[in-house]
């Protein structure tokens, strides 16, 4: 399947908000409207949905209105991008309710944010060829000042189509958790040096290249085996180009971690790959060295791949994050002195 890039974002386009997985509570309201002011102030119009500033068990409504809006807008022809506030737990209840056909369809147009949200990329890409954005959520986008990583989302939604982008590893990333109840106009407290790491421990440099695809392993790994999660046909059709898989750990133990890869592992996801690239945990890990840690997750699933294996990059749960383009051609340079992500869009 061809992958579409949607159109390039102008001054004047329409930019629909709506919450597939986990609505914005009251008290979160400010930042949210802080987010929303600035998409305004970049020029564009902004359409609020029903579901989003409601949250009632985990979620901003039930599936069938959550998954009725989010179709309303993703065929909307006059909206240009879909940006959710943030993912949540519980997008997954949506994936029988959308005609994924009818997207098929359709030009296809931006639809970005991470976490919970992979559930939706995923399939938005592999079955419908749209090329969606993973990286910062809206609500991060509320800061007074956004950091370089965060900001280079609009480098990817506003660059001509055709155009090559290159995303360079942040300098430090943040470990504490945001702050936004307290200081709404927050952005990140980025504290810790940032250094990509080899899964072999090696320090050469090393590139590789191929189409981006994953997400959230939290939430990707559950899609495997299901017409959601068919990486194999993925790869199959874009063999010529090569893939990359990417994702990150947001809540798994070490055990489970290492569950999940091997669930992955056993249903061919980890063959005939370009390379991987794994996020900063934000997962529990163990401090006690007879117990198996992070580490030993990835070293007994990816330990003996033939491929090149980057971890602690800058994506996913532990910001700042690279805008990742599913779907996308991008080239991955590791060195001992930084790393790289170059996209064709």
């Amino acid at each position: 399947m061809k992958i579409r890039i949607p159109s390039r974002l102008v001054s004047g386009d329409t930019i629909a908000i709506t919450a597939p997985s986990s609505g914005v509570p009251a008290h979160l309201h400010p930042r949210l409207d802080l987010a929303i002011s600035a998409l305004r102030d970049k020029g564009f119009r902004v359409v609020e949905g029903r579901c989003l500033r409601h949250q009632h068990k985990n979620k901003s409504a039930d599936e069938h209105q959550r998954a009725a809006e989010l179709m309303q807008f993703l065929c909307d022809p006059d909206v240009k991008a879909v940006m959710p506030p943030w993912g949540g737990e519980l997008a997954m209840e949506l994936l029988e309710l959308i005609d994924f056909n009818k997207l098929n369809d359709i030009e296809p147009k931006w639809f970005s944010g991470f976490s919970d949200l992979s559930t939706l990329h995923l399939p938005l890409t592999t079955l419908c060829g749209w090329a969606t954005l993973h990286g910062p959520n809206l609500m991060e986008l509320g800061a007074r000042e956004l950091d370089k990583t965060t900001s280079f989302v609009w480098k990817i939604l506003e660059c001509e189509r055709g155009s090559t982008v290159t995303q360079y590893a942040s300098e430090k990333f943040q470990v504490e958790a945001n702050q936004w109840g307290t200081e709404t106009d927050a952005g990140f407290n980025l504290t810790q040096p940032t250094k990509w790491k080899r899964l072999d421990g090696q320090s050469e440099s090393v590139t590789f290249h191929g189409r981006l695809i994953g997400g959230c392993l939290d939430t990707i790994a559950r899609l495997a085996g299901t017409e959601y999660g068919d990486i194999a046909s993925f790869k199959k059709q874009h063999s010529g180009d090569g893939v990359i898989l990417y994702f990150e750990n947001v809540e798994m133990a070490p055990c489970e971690l290492t569950r999940a890869l091997y669930s992955l592992r056993l249903q061919g996801w980890f063959k005939t790959l370009s390379g991987i690239m794994i996020g900063r945990s934000a997962g529990p890990n163990v401090g006690d060295e007879n117990q198996h840690n992070y580490l030993d997750a990835l070293r007994s699933a990816l330990g003996d791949v033939n491929i090149p294996v980057l971890y602690d990059v800058d994506i996913g749960h532990m910001p700042p994050q690279m805008s990742l383009v599913n779907g996308a051609m991008a080239w991955v340079t590791f060195s001992d002195n930084g790393g790289l992500v170059k996209q064709q869009l």
